[in-house]
C-alpha cells in the first residue's frame, strides 16, 4: 500500500474510534425513528436516554473509555443541557414529543449530543497523542472558552459578540499548531483550521440529527430543510469550548503526574551520605637500632 494512503487509512481509523460515542448517539436516533415505539408505549426521548446511558456504561465496562473521560462527557452533558434549557425557553428550537424524561422542556438525552463532542475530543487527544505548540497562556484559553460559551446566552439580552469572540480566537491562536501522531508519523496542523474542520463535521452531523427528528428548528416545523450555514460558526465555537476545556484538563493531568513522579526521582538521584573515614594514626618512624 502506498505510504500516503496507509497514513490516511490509519488516521481515518483513529478518528472513527474517537467518534464511537457520537456515532452511537446518531445510530440511536436512526433506530428510534424506525422502531414502532409508540405502539409499545415507549416515548422516543425516553428510549434515547436509556440507550445513551447504556452505551456509556458499556464503553466504560469494556475500558474503551476511562473514568476521567467519562467525567469529561458528564461535564459536557451538564453544559449542553443548561444551554438547551435556555435556548428552548427562548424559542430557538423545540422538542415537540412528550416524554417522562423531559425537564424544562428538554429531554435529558439532549445533553449527550454535546457529550459526543466532548467524548471525541478526549478520545482523539489520547489516541493521537495531541499536544499544542505555541499556545497562549492558560488564563487566555479559559477566558476565550468562557466568552464563547456565555455568548450563546448573552446575545438574547444584548449584542451578539460571536464575531468579536472569533476575532479574539484568531488573534490568540494564530500561531498555534496542534501536533499529533498518525501511525509512526508526527503531523502538525494549524489549530484554527482544525477548529473549522471539526465544526464543519459537527454541522453536517446536526443536519443528520434534525432529519432524524432529534430536535426541530422554527423553520423546520412544516418539514425538514437544511440547517442554516450560520450554525457552522456556532458549532465551531462550541468545538472551541470543548477543545480548550480538554486542553486545560490534560495540562493539569500532566502537571499532576509530573508532581507525583518528582519526589521518587529526587529520592533516587540523591547521593548516598558518605560514612566518615576512620581517623588515620600518624606513621611511626622506624626505631633506630641500639649501638
Amino acid at each position: 500500500m502506498p505510504r500516503p494512503l496507509s497514513l490516511l487509512l490509519s488516521f481515518a481509523r483513529t478518528q472513527a474510534l474517537s467518534c464511537l460515542f457520537a456515532f452511537t448517539v446518531v445510530g440511536l436516533l436512526a433506530v428510534a425513528r424506525v422502531l414502532p415505539l409508540g405502539e409499545w408505549g415507549v416515548a422516543r426521548y425516553d428510549f434515547l436516554l436509556v440507550g445513551c446511558v447504556a452505551a456509556q456504561l458499556v464503553l466504560i465496562a469494556v475500558r474503551f473509555e476511562s473514568w476521567r473521560e467519562a467525567g469529561v462527557i458528564l461535564a459536557f452533558h451538564a453544559l449542553g443541557f443548561a444551554l438547551e434549557a435556555f435556548k428552548v425557553a427562548h424559542g430557538s428550537w423545540a422538542y415537540p414529543d412528550a416524554a417522562l424524561s423531559k425537564v424544562l422542556g428538554v429531554p435529558l438525552y439532549a445533553g449527550f449530543m454535546y457529550a459526543g463532542v466532548g467524548s471525541y475530543m478526549a478520545q482523539a487527544w489520547r489516541r493521537h497523542g495531541l499536544r499544542l505548540a505555541g499556545a497562549p497562556p492558560v488564563p487566555v484559553q479559559v477566558g476565550l472558552a468562557a466568552a464563547a460559551y456565555l455568548n450563546f446566552f448573552g446575545h438574547h439580552f444584548g449584542p451578539d459578540l460571536r464575531w468579536a469572540v472569533t476575532a479574539g480566537l484568531i488573534l490568540a491562536f494564530r500561531r498555534t499548531w496542534v501536533v499529533f501522531r498518525v501511525a509512526d508519523r508526527t503531523v502538525r496542523l494549524p489549530l484554527l483550521l482544525a477548529f473549522a474542520l471539526i465544526g464543519l463535521f459537527v454541522f453536517l452531523a446536526e443536519n443528520v440529527a434534525t432529519f432524524l427528528g432529534a430536535w426541530v428548528y422554527p423553520d423546520q416545523h412544516a418539514g425538514w430543510r437544511v440547517v442554516s450555514a450560520s450554525k457552522w460558526l456556532a458549532w465551531t465555537l462550541m468545538v472551541v469550548v470543548a477543545f480548550l476545556i480538554v486542553s486545560v484538563l490534560k495540562g493539569w493531568e500532566a502537571r499532576l503526574a509530573a508532581g507525583t513522579r518528582a519526589p521518587a526521582v529526587r529520592a533516587a538521584a540523591r547521593p548516598r551520605p558518605l560514612r566518615p573515614a576512620p581517623p588515620r594514626l600518624p606513621a611511626r618512624s622506624p626505631e633506630r637500632p641500639s649501638r
